[in-house]
């Protein structure tokens, strides 16, 4: 007599592809997500850091010239220094409106809308 190996139903092998399908669709989703925010977010830093580094420069450009202008570094320095105070108790005023903003674009760029 012969032996009969049981087939599984073709339905069946087809639905097993498609969850192997599935996942590793699923898989390469979350790659390309990660990637795309990595590489903004890196993007980003660098940007900041540069934006940073020009504001140093020009921080210390302003302190020696309003130090030559008033005669004595110490002055420039010290308004230059009274500016970014003036700066930041702005900021700590408005820190609300500031940070909703800075909020939605760090929450777009996660879930890309």
């Amino acid at each position: 007599m012969e032996e009969k190996k049981e087939t599984p139903p073709p339905i069946i092998d087809q639905l097993k592809e498609y969850v192997e399908t599935r996942i590793k669709l699923a898989k390469l989703q979350a790659i390309e997500s990660t990637s795309t925010i990595a590489a903004s977010m890196i993007a980003d830093v660098a940007l900041i850091s540069c934006i940073v580094l020009a504001f140093i420069f020009a921080s210390l450009t302003l302190a020696f010239y309003l130090g030559k202008l008033f005669g004595a570094d110490w002055i420039g320095f010290g308004c230059v220094a009274i500016i970014y105070l003036i700066f930041a108790l702005v900021v700590k005023a408005n820190k609300q409106r500031i940070e909703k903003p800075i909020a939605n674009e760090f929450i777009q760029k996660i879930f890309k809308l």
